[in-house]
């Protein structure tokens, strides 16, 4: 094993251990996004995105929610409309803060343009739909 190939690792074994209670993903459709960009003194970016999505088979919707940060350029977001199937990979909050149903975005896969916020080499795996008779 490399030096990099080490470091890596135990970069993702820290990570996976502070936050590997808060991981989540899910599927969906998204019924809503709302994009806001704010400038401050002509130097300092931010990006917020804010998504509501209806995870398959589940009359429920959960919020989501991209912020980005950046010196001198307006920091990038993939596009999604409304309608399109997402997957969504992010951190649940804290238990016990104030925004406790929003999820903080990590990735956004987008399943109907085939594109990702953070490039994956991984295939896309379409989870298979089952039709429910009472």
């Amino acid at each position: 094993m490399s030096f990099r190939e080490t470091l890596a690792k135990k970069y993702a074994e820290t990570y996976y251990k502070k936050y590997g209670d808060r991981l989540t993903q899910f599927s969906g459709h998204v019924l809503s996004i709302k994009t806001t960009t704010k400038t401050i003194l002509w130097i300092f970016n931010i990006l917020t995105v804010d998504v509501v999505v209806k995870p398959e088979r589940s009359k429920a919707v959960i919020k989501c929610r991209y912020k980005a940060k950046k010196w001198f350029k307006m920091p990038s977001f993939i596009d999604v409309r409304q309608g399109h199937s997402v997957i969504i990979q992010g951190l649940k909050p804290k238990k016990g803060k104030e925004a406790s149903e929003v999820i903080q975005i990590l990735n956004i896969r987008n399943l109907t343009t085939k594109v990702d916020l953070i490039p994956i080499d991984q295939k896309i795996q379409r989870v298979q739909q089952r039709q429910f008779i009472k």
